[in-house]
């Protein structure tokens, strides 16, 4: 009784970005839960579009209610759950299926 107590306060977006910007550069694949869904995925581009900073990725695994995959997913960064970085990596960029990249209000990160 009496022990002082530091609380230890986490930012948990500011941890989520963290975590996005060392998988984008590592070229590495991340694991999260959307939507109440499992998604193995190759993180892209991360950046803000319409105010809420978003994340296309390219899903390779996991579940998805919208398609098959393997296929293109944005993900909104503040509904990402569970995210985790997996040791396994991937090439790099990816050509899009329009080829042409989409526009950013702001682009954070681009996987090179």
């Amino acid at each position: 009784m009496g022990q002082d107590r530091t609380v230890l306060i986490v930012d948990v977006s500011q941890l989520i970005d963290n975590l996005l910007r060392v998988a984008i550069t590592q070229r590495r694949k991340i694991r999260f839960r959307y939507n109440g869904k499992e998604r193995i995925a190759e993180p892209h581009d991360y950046g803000m579009q319409g105010g809420k900073a978003r994340l296309l990725v390219y899903q390779t695994g996991g579940q998805s209610g919208s398609g098959r995959l393997p296929n293109w997913r944005w993900t909104d960064v503040s509904r990402m759950e569970e995210l985790e970085i997996l040791s396994e990596t991937f090439a790099g960029n990816r050509p899009a299926p329009s080829g042409r990249h989409q526009k950013w209000d702001q682009l954070f990160l681009r996987v090179s």
